[in-house]
């Protein structure tokens, strides 16, 4: 009985729903807005081409 309790206590800590994995597209869906922000605030664009200049230098093109 005590832990029948403690899981159901367990399962409904979190808007009732049972803890457990996100679908992928749930949680890319999640963190996308905030990696975009991210890329933006701290001049992404700037890095990617950085990084690109670099591969392309160090191939010899």
């Amino acid at each position: 009985m005590a832990g029948f309790a403690r899981q159901g206590r367990k399962a409904f800590a979190f808007n009732g729903h049972e803890s457990g994995t996100r679908h992928p597209l749930v949680a890319a869906a999640m963190v996308l807005p905030l990696a975009a922000v991210l890329f933006f605030l701290f001049g992404g664009w700037d890095q990617v081409a950085a990084q690109a200049s670099s591969v392309g230098a160090m191939l010899g093109r």
